[in-house]
């Protein structure tokens, strides 16, 4: 996911992909723990999506 496709949500929206995307890294952990994770580049992708939206949040509450 890239940073235009996240400033174009608005913030409820992102609120729902935060949640989304912290349930698809504790599933990715969780496949970890138990050997199953095929790719593991995909827990650091989705870590640096989270932060994007974290960041982009953090940038509107601070502009209002």
């Amino acid at each position: 996911m890239n940073t235009k496709d996240i400033t174009s949500k608005d913030n409820e929206s992102l609120q729902f992909l935060l949640d989304d995307l912290r349930e698809e890294l504790f599933n990715l952990k969780a496949q970890m723990a138990t050997g199953h994770l095929k790719e593991t580049a995909n827990v650091n992708l989705v870590k640096k999506d989270i932060a994007r939206v974290l960041t982009v949040l953090r940038e509107r509450e601070l502009k209002a």
